[in-house]
C-alpha cells in the first residue's frame, strides 16, 4: 500500500520528503498563529492589572496602554508574517530563491512603518513627561530627602516658603542641612521619620535630593517616580485624588539595605492634615531643643546622630531584627562573635564597633556597616543613648512584679541569644512562614524530614540541629543555616527559649474557645 501511494504522489510531482517538508512547515505556521492566538487571550483574560490610580496621573496608565497596543500590533504582524512565509515561501525542489540585494520601494516602506510606530510610542509619553514637570502656581511644595535606609521629609512654614539647604550645614543638630541664617527655613517643618502626610485633593511639587547615594522615590498608586541625584534636586508634582495609605519605595538599588528603606505616604482630608502639620517640629524649635541644656541633652544629641548618619536602618530600638544588633538590652549583654569568641558589650568594645566595625563581627551579621569618624562628645552620645535603651529593658522587667524564675530567665537568655546570632531572621516565633521551621509550637512537634523519615523535635534533635544543621533536614527547607558553635549554655538557652514558645503556642490555645 505504501509503495503504491509512494508512485501515486510521485505521479503528481511530490516526493515524500517534500510532503514531510510541507507537514512541518504547516506545523510551524499552526503554532505561530496559535502563540499570537495566546498572547492576546492572556492580555484579555488575565487576572492581574494595575492598581486603581490615586492621583491625576491616569495619563501615564493611559500612555502603557498606548504603548502596549502599538507594540501588540507589531508583534502580531511579524508573526503572522512568518506564518504565512514559512507556507508561501517554503522550499520546492528545483526552485530557487530571488535575489535583490537592493529594494528601495521596500526600504522606503520599513523607514515609514517603523519610524510611524516609534514617534507613535515615544509622543504620548513626551507630552505626559511635560505635564508631568509643569507644576501649576496653586501647588504647595514638600521636600524628600533620602537616606541609607531612610526617608524624611520638610514642608514650608506659614511664610510659604523652603529655607536653603546645603551639605556643608548637616552636624548632628541640623541633619537635613538646612541654612541656619536664612530667614524662610526657620518656620519649615521637619518630618524625621519614614511617615508623612499630604491633604487630598491639592496639587503637591515634590522636591527630591538625596544625601548619599542614587536612590528613586516611587509610590505605585500615585504613578510617581523619580531619580534622586545627589548633588541635584529633581521635582516632580501631583493631586492625591484618592484618601487611604500608600507605600514609599526606593526604586533604585542603593546598597545592602534597599530592600528595607520603606515609607508610608497617608492622604486624608485638609482638616485631619492641618492638625497633624501644627503637632510637627519647626526648624527653629529644633535648634533651641539642641542648645537648651537640660537632663536628657546627650541622649537628645545621640537620637540626633542617630538621624543623621542612618544608624536607625540597620540597627532598631525596639527589640525587632534587623540588619545589624538591636540597641534594646544590648549594653553588658555577652555577644557571640564570627569567630567563635565571646565579648561582653560595654563602653570600650562599643566605640571599637563604631570606629572599627569590621574589627569584632558578632556572629550572624554581614560585615556590611561602614566606619564613622566621631569626636569624643558624638561617642559618648551615641553610647549613652545605647545604654539607655539597656536601662529601659531593665525597668520594663523590674516593673512587670516579681523576679522570673529560673527557667524563665534561662529562656530570656536564650531569646537575646537567638537576636544576636539573627536566628530570628529566618525562624519566626509568631507561626509565619520563614526561611527556617517556625519556633512556635515547634518543641515536641513530630517533623517529617528531606528523607522521608520522622523525627520528633526534642532537646537532642535541636542541639544536632545547631550544631549540625544539614544532618537532618526538615521537608520543604533549604539547607542553607550555617553552622553554629555556642557552648552548652548557650544551647540550653536556646532551647529553653524554644520551649517557651511551644508552652506560649498552648496556653493560647486553651485559652480560645472550642479549642
Amino acid at each position: 500500500m505504501s509503495a503504491l501511494l509512494g508512485r501515486q504522489w510521485r505521479c503528481f510531482g511530490i516526493t515524500n520528503e517534500q510532503q514531510e517538508q510541507d507537514e512541518e512547515n504547516m506545523a510551524i505556521a499552526i503554532i505561530l498563529i496559535l502563540i499570537v492566538i495566546a498572547s492576546v487571550l492572556f492580555h484579555i483574560l488575565a487576572p492581574w492589572h494595575a492598581t486603581p490610580a490615586a492621583s491625576n496621573w491616569g495619563s501615564i496608565d493611559t500612555t502603557l496602554f498606548i504603548t502596549l497596543i502599538i507594540s501588540g500590533i507589531f508583534f502580531i504582524a511579524i508573526t503572522v508574517f512568518m506564518a504565512v512565509a514559512v507556507m508561501r515561501y517554503r522550499h520546492k525542489e528545483g526552485s530557487r530563491a530571488y535575489y535583490q540585494p537592493e529594494s528601495k520601494k521596500l526600504e522606503l516602506w520599513l523607514i515609514i512603518v517603523t519610524s510611524v510606530g516609534i514617534v507613535a510610542m515615544l509622543a504620548p509619553g513626551l507630552v505626559v513627561y511635560d505635564d508631568f514637570i509643569r507644576v501649576p502656581k496653586n501647588a504647595y511644595e514638600l521636600e524628600v530627602i533620602a537616606q541609607q535606609w531612610q526617608w524624611a521629609f520638610r514642608f514650608p512654614g506659614q511664610d510659604g516658603k523652603l529655607g536653603k539647604s546645603d551639605i556643608k550645614f548637616v552636624d548632628s543638630t541640623n541633619s537635613l542641612g538646612l541654612d541656619p541664617n536664612d530667614p524662610a527655613g526657620q518656620d519649615d517643618v521637619l518630618i524625621k521619620s519614614n511617615e508623612v502626610r499630604l491633604p487630598l485633593d491639592k496639587p503637591v511639587k515634590v522636591l527630591l535630593r538625596s544625601k548619599d547615594v542614587l536612590h528613586d522615590f516611587y509610590v505605585p498608586q500615585i504613578r510617581s517616580k523619580m531619580d534622586m541625584v545627589p548633588g541635584m534636586v529633581s521635582y516632580f508634582w501631583f493631586t492625591p485624588t484618592r484618601t487611604g495609605k500608600y507605600e514609599i519605595l526606593c526604586a533604585e538599588y542603593c546598597g545592602v539595605g534597599h530592600y528595607n528603606m520603606r515609607g508610608q505616604m497617608i492622604v486624608e482630608e485638609q482638616g485631619a492634615f492641618d492638625q497633624w502639620l501644627k503637632s510637627q517640629p519647626t526648624f527653629a524649635q529644633t535648634l533651641s531643643t539642641a542648645a537648651k541644656p537640660s537632663q536628657d541633652s546627650v541622649l537628645e544629641k545621640g537620637r540626633q546622630l542617630v538621624e543623621k548618619y542612618g544608624c536607625g536602618a540597620c540597627h532598631s530600638q525596639d527589640g525587632s531584627a534587623s540588619l545589624g544588633p538591636g540597641w534594646k538590652g544590648l549594653y553588658g549583654r555577652t555577644e557571640q562573635l564570627a569567630d567563635g569568641t565571646s565579648v561582653q558589650v560595654d563602653e570600650a568594645y562599643l566605640k571599637e564597633s563604631i570606629l572599627d566595625p569590621k574589627a569584632r563581627l558578632v556572629q550572624g551579621y554581614p560585615p556590611v556597616m561602614v566606619t564613622y569618624t566621631l569626636n569624643d562628645d558624638e561617642l559618648g552620645a551615641l553610647i549613652a543613648l545605647i545604654k539607655s535603651l539597656g536601662a529601659a529593658r531593665q525597668g520594663e522587667e523590674s516593673a512587670a512584679g516579681q523576679a522570673p524564675g529560673p527557667g524563665e530567665d534561662l529562656a530570656a537568655q536564650g531569646q537575646q541569644l537567638a537576636e544576636s546570632l539573627g536566628c530570628l531572621a529566618c525562624h519566626s516565633v509568631d507561626g509565619s512562614k520563614g526561611i527556617g521551621p517556625s519556633w512556635q509550637g515547634l518543641y515536641g512537634k513530630t517533623e517529617t524530614l528531606a528523607d522521608g523519615t520522622s523525627i520528633k523535635v526534642d532537646e537532642g534533635y535541636i542541639k544536632d540541629s545547631v550544631l549540625n544543621p544539614a544532618a537532618k533536614i526538615v521537608k520543604g527547607y533549604a539547607p542553607v543555616m550555617p553552622v553554629f558553635a555556642p557552648s552548652d549554655k548557650e544551647l540550653n538557652a536556646l532551647i529553653a527559649f524554644i520551649k517557651s514558645k511551644a508552652n506560649a503556642d498552648a496556653d493560647t490555645s486553651k485559652a480560645q474557645p472550642g479549642k
